[in-house]
């Protein structure tokens, strides 16, 4: 706020106008007014007084740097912003300043929404399956062995990247990674399915169904005979629609 504008607010005042006929009349927040009040009854002046303590290491022009950096670069760490920084002005901050700077304009680290490309045989798909099953009871629901594929990593997965991105903007495109599925084969996934597949077929007797994505790369050569031979129901399955699956968040949970 300008000295002219503190001084016009001062003198209303002086005149036994009020704090919200003054605010309503200047359009100026009743708060600041009640602020600047204080500071006038207590000091006699109107300007603000130095502040203590330590002094920022950046300034405002490298803060908007960052912030413009933050945004073309939406997944970079804040290590590399601060290397992005650093080359570009000369200084070094810390990453919690980083993570302090961008959050104070808004911008926070989130992971990414996650869509998987779907064509319109696709969406039909997936929209006859959820209607053919929207009414199933829990009890229809216990009789189905889910499976699904997924793969490990000990060191740093690309699933688990994150963004800068702003609150209420997780399902703009530009916040969205598109997810495409690969033929993999997971470790002695035959072997270790297998025998738990026999074990839930007896527990739950001639209702159990067996629910796998049905996709040629992920089929389980053991499975497709024991299905075969025990003559075990498979739930048709949607392609394309892991988001279907209740063992994807288990994966989730277990890959953080």
């Amino acid at each position: 706020m300008d000295m002219f504008t503190k001084g016009r607010i001062v003198r209303m005042l002086e005149s036994s106008r009020s704090q919200t006929e003054v605010s309503r009349i200047l359009n100026v927040d009743q708060s600041v007014i009640s602020r600047l009040c204080q500071r006038f009854q207590r000091t006699g002046d109107v300007t603000r007084q130095p502040v203590s303590g330590r002094p920022r290491v950046t300034t405002s022009r490298q803060d908007l740097y960052l912030v413009i950096s933050a945004r073309r670069q939406r997944g970079s760490t804040a290590r590399a912003l601060g290397s992005v920084l650093t080359v570009a002005t000369g200084i070094r901050i810390s990453k919690q300043t980083i993570y302090r700077r961008l959050n104070h304009t808004g911008l926070y680290t989130r992971r990414p929404a996650v869509c998987i490309p779907l064509t319109s045989a696709h969406k039909r798909a997936r929209l006859n399956w959820s209607l053919k099953h929207q009414h199933w009871s829990v009890g229809e629901w216990a009789n189905v062995m889910f499976s699904y594929d997924s793969r490990f990593s000990l060191s740093s997965d690309s699933r688990w990247v994150t963004i800068w991105r702003e609150r209420g903007t997780r399902f703009e495109p530009r916040n969205i990674s598109e997810r495409r599925h690969f033929p993999s084969r997971g470790v002695m996934r035959d072997e270790v399915l297998e025998p738990y597949v026999r074990l839930f077929r007896g527990a739950v007797g001639p209702d159990f169904i067996f629910m796998d994505d049905n996709a040629p790369c992920h089929r389980a050569v053991l499975i497709d005979n024991l299905i075969e031979t025990k003559n075990i129901q498979r739930m048709s399955w949607p392609a394309n629609s892991p988001d279907l699956n209740p063992i994807e968040h288990v994966w989730d949970m277990l890959g953080r």
